[in-house]
């Protein structure tokens, strides 16, 4: 199990001991998408969605999600997050809706959960919002875009083009 920092000596999951650990600037940016026909996305973009404003209820939630996340994941650490900025944009082609989350803090361990938990709330709200008009949308694509701070650096995901 070595190099897991999650298990202990003897394969047991616990929680790091980050107390030794510097604070420093921590953020992270991660995106995904939601795929679902053209007419979802007009009514999405229209505004006649019947839950209402399904662009403003999913900004709310990524935020929530990434102020929540320590209570969804277990080993992650509650941390003093500084800021929460959520970004959903319509993408005509796909067709669908890209969310990007960014995640602040200064602390003595990284964002990148929070991050990803913003996306992945805010993606699975616009879903419940626009769900009786279409069941089959596909949620996809969710991945950490970058990450700095801590030890470990800075973090830049390549480019789809280049996976």
């Amino acid at each position: 199990m070595s190099g897991l920092t999650h298990f202990d000596a003897d394969g047991q999951a616990h929680m790091v001991d980050v107390s030794d650990k510097a604070d420093t600037a921590r953020m992270a940016v991660a995106e995904g998408y939601i795929k679902m026909s053209a007419q979802t996305l007009e009514t999405i973009q229209d505004g006649s969605a019947k839950k209402g404003d399904v662009m403003g209820v999913a900004r709310l939630a990524g935020i929530m999600g990434a102020k929540r996340t320590a209570d969804l994941i277990p080993l992650c650490h509650p941390l003093p997050i500084t800021k929460v900025a959520i970004e959903l944009e319509p993408v005509p082609d796909l067709p669908g809706v890209r969310v990007v989350a960014t995640v602040k803090t200064g602390g003595k361990t990284g964002v990148e959960m929070e991050a990803l938990t913003a996306v992945s709330t805010a993606l699975l709200t616009v879903y419940d919002m626009v769900k009786a008009i279409q069941k089959d949308m596909e949620i996809k694509d969710i991945r950490l875009l970058r990450k700095e701070g801590g030890k470990s650096g800075v973090f830049e995901a390549p480019s789809k083009s280049d996976a």
